[in-house]
């Protein structure tokens, strides 16, 4: 028996032995088993969710009427399916939840070409470029919604040494924030299509609607409007959020650096500093430097919010959203995967405020008593409220808060179109 122990130690002494050579042969071999780690091929994305919110913190499903101008070269679902009975452009929808300017830049120190696929299971793109065949043009059932991509973009070329595509990039009408997303050092990318057609910009852009509510809710007091509270019902912590306040006599905002997951926080906004929108920007800025942008990203993120986000009056909340969030929200494939992707999305509460709605209610009820001659006037009073894209929404809650006659409702839908409009057809006098 011992001498049977003996031999059994004895063989696997020498399986040891021989089994030596084969180890240090893998261990040599192994760098060329291993997957490649190609930390020279990296992509960045930011982009920005708005909601807005009564002052009880209600999310509400609401259309901004007019949006942001975009260069008459993106796609937008209504032209694409020019002729179709669709009503898909934002401002076709009431939707809760805005997604606004996502863009995906791409860093290389190679030309490579690679697929991007963007899913939106609770949502649907409106605009987007390059390639107009990108977006999912069928009806997404909530199953088909969750396996096929609202975006895909095939075939994406990745051009580090751009050799002149910068001149062949699209302009248009000057003016558009979308210009200010060109600004950083990410390389140029060209698509080319089946007819040979390339589009070249320096990013994919895309824009789009859904359903679902934001993590943060905000809420006024009900016996003193100038203490709010904040609650993350999110599942993740929400970090650096910034509270900021647009009256006609000036600006203040204060940051809060987390809100932990279920966590409710409240203040008076009588305790926030005076400030000015650069300041803000620059807070914002390295906001989303320390969430993982670069710094010419960051600039160019908050440049394109430029007057609408820092410059509009009101009561809004902006903060990071966690990246599990927006990977949940908004899956995004790149195939072959960089070696790193950062995605730093933004949230911008919007609160409407009693005030506001007080000088809605006060501005429906003259135009409704007012005259063909007074009622461009009241228009142009209306419209310096200041109240911009979120009159619409500020008017639905003049609406819900109680019943009212429908003589009062037309003419308040009427007012809300006509200071949504140009100045020029605005001026135009109301039919009577």
């Amino acid at each position: 028996m011992r001498d049977n122990r003996r031999a059994r130690v004895c063989d696997l002494s020498r399986m040891k032995t021989s089994l030596l050579p084969l180890a240090l042969l893998l261990t040599t071999l192994a760098p060329v088993f291993a997957a490649p780690t190609d930390l020279a091929f990296v992509a960045h994305e930011w982009g920005t969710f708005t909601s807005v919110q009564g002052a009880d913190g209600k999310q509400m499903d609401w259309n901004p009427l007019s949006v942001s101008e975009l260069p008459p070269f993106v796609y937008e679902r209504n032209r694409v399916l020019a002729g179709k009975p669709v009503l898909a452009a934002k401002t076709g929808l009431v939707c809760r939840q805005r997604m606004e300017t996502p863009v995906i830049y791409f860093y290389s120190e190679k030309a490579r070409t690679v697929d991007v696929s963007v899913n939106f299971p609770q949502g649907q793109i409106t605009e987007w470029y390059p390639q107009k065949s990108a977006a999912d043009m069928g009806l997404r059932t909530t199953a088909r919604a969750e396996k096929t991509p609202a975006l895909h973009w095939e075939k994406v070329e990745i051009l580090p040494k751009a050799d002149g595509a910068e001149k062949t990039l699209p302009t248009g009408p000057a003016g558009s924030h979308y210009y200010a997303a060109r600004e950083t050092d990410a390389a140029m990318l060209r698509i080319t299509d089946a007819e040979k057609k390339s589009e070249v910009e320096k990013f994919l852009f895309y824009r789009g609607g859904g359903s679902f509510t934001a993590p943060l809710t905000v809420k006024l007091d009900s016996t003193d409007s100038r203490r709010v509270s904040l609650t993350n019902a999110g599942a993740e912590e929400l970090r650096s959020l910034f509270i900021y306040e647009v009256r006609a006599d000036g600006v203040s905002w204060f940051p809060l650096e987390k809100l932990q997951a279920g966590e409710t926080r409240a203040m008076s906004l009588d305790t926030a500093s005076a400030g000015d929108a650069p300041a803000l920007a620059q807070a914002l800025r390295a906001a989303l430097v320390r969430e993982g942008l670069y710094e010419k990203e960051a600039a160019a993120m908050v440049k394109t919010w430029g007057t609408s986000w820092l410059g509009e009056r009101g009561l809004r909340v902006l903060y990071t959203l966690p990246r599990a969030w927006t990977d949940r929200t908004l899956p995004l494939t790149i195939t072959p995967a960089p070696a790193k992707t950062a995605r730093v999305m933004v949230g911008r509460a919007e609160v409407i405020t009693p005030v506001m709605e007080q000088a809605m209610l006060d501005a429906s009820q003259r135009y409704l008593a007012g005259t063909a001659e007074t009622r461009p006037q009241l228009v142009a009073d209306t419209r310096a409220l200041g109240l911009g894209r979120f009159a619409e929404p500020t008017l639905r809650r003049v609406m819900m808060a109680e019943k009212r006659a429908p003589e009062f409702s037309a003419y308040s839908w009427e007012l809300l179109e006509k200071i949504s409009a140009p100045e020029k057809a605005a001026a135009k006098p109301a039919a009577e």
